[in-house]
């Protein structure tokens, strides 16, 4: 296990944090945060995590603040895991349930209404969060929020928003708390930020989280435009907030430390974007760009900039794609042989089968995994056998040990776990 990951469970340790005198966090509970706002005579309620199970764990702790009823619902954007229990928030009552106009019906099709791969997408996601990984051998946090989380009633309790925001600024006043609520599109394009001017106190949504930001989420996801991303960490810093409450992580406090924190991570996304654009202007590959652009070491060392989540070269090649499309430039790239006809004739050049075995068992001695992965589908596609497949198995396991990114930490494990199953059915 790598060892910046070993501190992630005490990180995200299970605790109701009080913001202002009627603001409250419940962070650690779930894959991200619920937020309670005590008002005149009732409650509004801040995203409503990933599950009904976390749901019903996070009232039960509310409840021992307050027995007011739920006035309303607040969903920052569509993301399963801020949107599955809201029924166990709405609890017998009507709470009027609001969002922007933006949010769409279906949290895995995201900003669209047409068909997608969802069998694909949602596999991807099992393995992206680790869904069925064992805690804490195999998962210990998500990168964003804890291991351990409960996933019973995952997606079991979503409602339908009975008021949609649709201009850019509006403000309400629900039980004598007045809100502004600010279209803000950055991880979706559906993203709305909640701002309690009276507390100076902003509610961001998954515009900011203690970590480089998951540009590109490799469960699958359409372009996430960088350069609205950082705009609108512009316009979080406008409201000069004293108190910073994401979507995931633990809040800030303090103006000073608040700006200084969202003018990195606005700085880090515009760095790839301009480092990204000025690479394909001198005519590099997406391959060389993923491979030679890293943050610069002030902002990789920031805590709230390492890659628990996102992935800076996740995020480059995403940016290539997003902006030119998959032609990376190469004439050599816009015709190339079959996966299966490539290693057949790599095989071939290598020596045979036993000459690529042989070199798989090297790069694996040596610590050398990727090697050893790209070495082994090339055996796999013209021979897919049981023992090929238990072999990459034990690849990708010792892979995962040294990965600080989490997603990418639970795709190897949880792909090595298919691979085996596959071989032993």
């Amino acid at each position: 296990m790598h060892e910046e990951l070993k501190a992630h469970p005490d990180y995200f340790r299970k605790e109701i944090v009080q913001l202002a005198d009627n603001v409250y966090q419940a962070f650690g509970y779930a894959a991200s945060n619920v937020y309670m706002i005590v008002g005149d005579g009732g409650l509004i309620i801040v995203d409503t995590t990933e599950t009904t199970t976390a749901a019903v764990h996070v009232l039960a702790e509310f409840r021992k603040i307050t027995d007011l009823p739920v006035k309303m619902i607040i969903l920052t954007h569509t993301h399963r895991d801020h949107v599955s229990g809201a029924s166990v928030f709405a609890e017998d009552g009507t709470p009027e349930v609001l969002a922007s106009a933006r949010f769409s019906e279906d949290p895995l099709l995201g900003d669209t209404t047409y068909p997608r791969a969802l069998k694909a997408m949602q596999m991807r996601t099992k393995r992206q969060f680790g869904l069925g990984l064992s805690y804490p051998d195999e998962i210990i946090g998500i990168g964003v929020g804890p291991g351990d989380r409960p996933l019973q009633g995952m997606g079991a309790g979503i409602m339908k928003p009975t008021r949609k925001i649709s201009v850019d600024r509006e403000t309400i006043t629900v039980c004598g708390v007045e809100l502004e609520f600010v279209l803000a599109p950055g991880e979706t394009p559906d993203h709305m930020v909640v701002w309690y001017s009276d507390k100076r106190l902003l509610i961001s949504g998954d515009n900011f989280y203690r970590s480089f930001p998951n540009l590109y989420a490799i469960r699958g996801t359409e372009y996430r435009d960088f350069d609205v991303w950082a705009d609108t960490i512009d316009l979080l810093m406008s409201f000069e907030p004293e108190v910073l409450a994401p979507g995931h992580t633990k809040a800030l406090f303090g103006k000073d430390e608040i700006h200084q924190t969202l003018t990195d991570y606005r700085e880090a996304i515009r760095y790839i974007t301009e480092e990204t654009r000025k690479g394909m202007d001198a005519g590099a590959t997406i391959d060389e760009l993923a491979h030679s652009i890293k943050l610069p070491l002030e902002l990789a060392e920031k805590p709230y900039l390492r890659e628990y989540y996102g992935r800076v070269d996740f995020a480059v090649r995403a940016y290539f794609v997003g902006t030119v499309g998959w032609f990376d430039g190469n004439p050599t790239s816009l015709g190339p042989l079959s996966p299966k006809d490539e290693a057949r004739r790599f095989i071939e050049l290598a020596g045979g089968q036993e000459s690529v075995q042989v070199a798989v068992e090297k790069a694996r001695q040596d610590g050398d995994f990727q090697w050893a992965l790209q070495l082994v589908d090339r055996l796999l596609s013209c021979n897919g056998n049981d023992d090929l497949k238990k072999l990459k198995a034990d690849i990708l396991r010792a892979h995962a040990v040294d990965q600080i990114n989490c997603p990418t930490r639970h795709y190897y494990i949880q792909c090595a776990k298919e691979l085996e199953q596959a071989a032993d059915p």
